[in-house]
């Protein structure tokens, strides 16, 4: 009797240990955020220095 008793608690653990549905789960995607620049982006700073530069010689 005992081992019945044993038997079927064990058979009720095993079936009842599924966690979960049956539905497949809902993975978001990872949000990538780049950044936009120009080619031009390098060049603007030089020629800004450029002027500057420019014009201090001219005003003297």
């Amino acid at each position: 009797m005992k081992k019945l008793v044993l038997a079927a608690a064990l058979t009720a653990a095993a079936s009842s240990a599924s966690a979960g549905s049956l539905a497949d789960p809902i993975i978001e995607a990872p949000v990538i955020v780049e950044e936009a620049t120009s080619s031009s982006a390098g060049i603007v700073v030089p020629l800004l220095l450029l002027v500057l530069v420019a014009a201090a010689l001219a005003a003297d």
